[in-house]
């Protein structure tokens, strides 16, 4: 029996995750275009689109071509001619990204979009401009894989990064059998959580991983959560410990591929402010292939914001207060 709580019965849509990965797998495998001429990747989204940008970024960080992702109405300069553009956008109607999209059309970008419909899907057939169509009717945040693999299949298919097919299978494969334990690990850390604020820490590279499931928290259990980076914050916010006390807890996300400075520094941070009484979780993130690392970490967060909304009786789907913040724009 579903819990009374989730009324939408969220956990469906998490629990598949996987077949999302799978279904996506078919998508953007039809989107090609010239590399020769790109100097740059953009990647521009906000909330759960834009995510997935950061998630590319981390994912492409060998990659020897700028990938830069934004979360405006305006671009840089140096997104021009020579940018492969990518506009993301669940609904299609967010206005920040059809706005960054028209000026990128006006700046000759190759442009490519993907949503689910709206106006985003719209401006790309009256310009004649690549687009992706993704299923629809879930909340955005829990779209990753129906975003992120197209994005990988575009890149894969015009020859940008390496040819991907087995090793989204692979990763598919990798969720689908780790999933009961991604799920309860998931669970073990929200029961954790509650009544504490996380601070959520990972090293730079991992920075996608800390992002989102402080976002997650903030949209399912409707709380305050916070993330930083390894070395970054050992340089200011470690200062805060002295008077954090018991109404916060720490997580620690780890890879075995951490450097061994960072790994350094996550012992030295926890032997630190164990004099300080918080409490520390580490989370070691598991996976064949950075791909399963990834979204095996995107997965498990959003299970722990999940379970963590469950413990404070809030239904997690609805996002009231970011709809209602919208309606109260200017109309432009």
């Amino acid at each position: 029996m579903n819990n009374p709580i989730d009324k939408e019965n969220m956990i469906e849509v998490l629990r598949s995750f996987p077949q999302m990965a799978e279904d996506a797998s078919k998508l953007g495998d039809d989107v090609t275009f010239p590399k020769d001429f790109i100097e740059n990747i953009t990647i521009c989204g906000m909330g759960g689109s834009g995510y997935n940008g950061d998630l590319l970024k981390v994912y492409l960080h060998k990659l020897p071509i700028r990938i830069d992702v934004i979360k405006d109405y305006d671009l840089p300069f140096y997104v021009s001619k020579k940018s492969l553009f990518f506009a993301m956008s669940y609904s299609g109607n967010t206005e920040e990204t059809i706005s960054a999209y028209r000026l990128a059309l006006r700046r000759g970008c190759k442009v490519i979009s993907l949503s689910a419909g709206g106006k985003l899907k719209e401006l790309a057939k009256m310009n004649n401009n690549l687009h992706i169509s993704i299923p629809g009717e879930i909340q955005p945040r829990l779209s990753t894989p129906y975003q992120f693999v197209p994005l990988l299949n575009a890149l894969s298919y015009s020859g940008i990064i390496e040819e991907h097919d087995q090793i989204i299978k692979k990763c598919i494969f990798d969720l689908k059998n780790s999933s009961s334990r991604i799920e309860s690990a998931g669970k073990d850390v929200a029961m954790k959580l509650k009544g504490k604020t996380p601070l959520i820490y990972s090293s730079s590279r991992m920075f996608c991983l800390a992002e989102k499931w402080k976002t997650d928290i903030n949209e399912n259990a409707k709380t305050h959560a916070f993330y930083n980076v390894f070395p970054e914050f050992n340089h200011n916010e470690l200062c805060a410990f002295e008077n954090t006390g018991k109404d916060y807890h720490v997580i620690i996300i780890s890879d075995k591929e951490d450097s061994d400075k960072v790994k350094d520094r996550i012992k030295t941070f926890k032997k630190t402010i164990s004099q300080y009484k918080v409490d520390v979780t580490e989370i070691g993130i598991a996976g064949d292939n950075m791909l399963t690392k990834l979204l095996s970490g995107v997965w498990m967060g959003l299970f722990l914001s999940y379970y963590l909304a469950l413990e404070y009786g809030r239904n997690p789907t609805p996002v009231n207060i970011i709809e209602k913040f919208k309606k109260e724009l200017p109309k432009v």
